[in-house]
């Protein structure tokens, strides 16, 4: 439920009573969004990095060629945050491509479906008319949300990445959605 809009910052209430502020991420929050996604790449949870995330690496996937980075904090902490970057140059530049990361200890508070409902309303400002997720792991448990929040599987990568636990290997799907009125 959104209770409040100022400028591009738009306070949520979660279900356990906390507020959670989402916007345009500060400087002072990098650091924080290093830390998250050092966690989410040393777990092998959604991206195909290879640990140990070096902050060069961070800054090729979260700060260069980005055209938007949001965060979700719930004072006084960075808690997720999304890119939405251009998916392809040139004439592909019209689809975003958009990541997502939620702290460990706040997953299945709500704080990831915030991150990608906000994301389908900036995507439009920011010049985008659809998002496209190239790398969905199959185990990823998010694939359920995606999906009740419109985008459909465009493509399937077979054996792309090792599977959980060392069974064998996964496929990663494409997603796409489009987004704007």
């Amino acid at each position: 439920m959104t209770v409040e809009h100022a400028d591009d910052e738009v306070a949520h209430q979660l279900a356990d009573g906390r507020s959670v502020k989402i916007g345009p991420v500060a400087p002072g929050h990098i650091d924080e969004l290093f830390d998250l996604f050092e966690d989410v790449v040393a777990r092998g949870d959604g991206y195909p990095h290879v640990p140990p995330l070096t902050r060069e690496v961070f800054e090729a996937t979260w700060v260069r060629s980005v055209s938007l980075v949001v965060g979700a904090v719930a004072p006084p902490r960075l808690v997720g945050a999304y890119y939405l970057k251009p998916n392809q140059p040139g004439l592909g530049a019209h689809i975003a491509n958009a990541g997502y990361v939620v702290a460990r200890a706040e997953r299945g508070s709500g704080i990831g479906r915030l991150l990608v409902s906000d994301s389908i309303g900036r995507a439009p400002k920011a010049g985008f008319d659809a998002i496209q997720f190239n790398f969905v792991f199959e185990s990823n448990r998010a694939r359920s949300m995606y999906e009740d929040l419109g985008w459909r599987e465009v493509g399937r990568i077979p054996d792309a990445v090792p599977a959980p636990e060392g069974s064998g290997r996964q496929a990663a799907l494409i997603y796409w959605r489009a987004v704007g009125p």
